[in-house]
């Protein structure tokens, strides 16, 4: 690995990077975003690697890792962090989550900007921690923005930012994709369920997302 800005970049930083670029394009190849329109990042230790401003996903390599600490300030690497570091840090400082993806998919963003909190079509809005808020609108890579962001997210893996897109975060980079994928696929269901004439979606009541969210705690292989 070649000298980078500050200091060099170590070999579990470095496997983390990797495992970010790889995320990175899944989000393009996903239909998550578009060009570079969203962001990724991964903690590891008191360092946070993130995407770079501006540069397509597929250009990415191994000498070209962006690291932060928590308080912003640039530890390794020549190229400019993302504009959106505000809320990434924001959600490290607050939380105890690993991994932070941001995007403007399609369907998610286009709910942002009809309600305030995404209806309760689905039970996997309990794998997000509840009903999805929608953070108001601010301008991009704001302190407005990220402080929205946190209010949104307060007790949830996940929120939508109002005209603008999603934001999940998770123990893992798969763990935070996922839950984004999942997001934007609710979003687009209830979409095609409120676009029927005549017809409104059925919702799910608390009680029964409380009913789910207890089944989720044992799901998937024990480990």
């Amino acid at each position: 690995m070649e000298e980078s800005r500050g200091r060099r970049v170590r070999d579990e930083e470095a496997r983390a990077w990797e495992a970010l670029v790889a995320t990175a394009r899944r989000t393009v190849s996903d239909g998550l975003v578009v060009g570079t329109s969203g962001n990724v990042s991964v903690r590891v230790g008191d360092t946070v690697l993130v995407t770079p401003s501006g540069v397509p996903y597929d250009r990415l390599g191994p000498d070209d890792v962006t690291a932060v600490d928590l308080d912003g300030r640039q530890v390794a690497g020549v190229l400019v962090p993302t504009s959106e570091l505000p809320m990434h840090l924001a959600v490290y400082r607050t939380t105890d989550a690993r991994a932070v993806v941001h995007t403007h998919a399609v369907h998610a963003t286009a709910v942002s900007t009809l309600v305030h909190e995404l209806p309760l079509v689905h039970y996997m809005a309990a794998a997000l921690g509840g009903p999805v808020r929608v953070a108001p609108y601010a301008a991009y890579g704001s302190d407005e923005l990220a402080e929205n962001m946190l209010q949104a997210l307060a007790g949830r893996s996940g929120c939508l930012l109002q005209n603008h897109g999603t934001l999940t975060h998770g123990a893992s980079l798969d763990q935070a994709l996922d839950r984004t994928a999942q997001l934007e696929w609710m979003c687009r269901l209830w979409l095609t369920a409120s676009s029927v004439p005549g017809l409104t979606p059925s919702l799910l009541t608390e009680e029964q997302l409380a009913e789910v969210t207890a089944r989720l705690r044992g799901y998937g292989q024990p480990h």
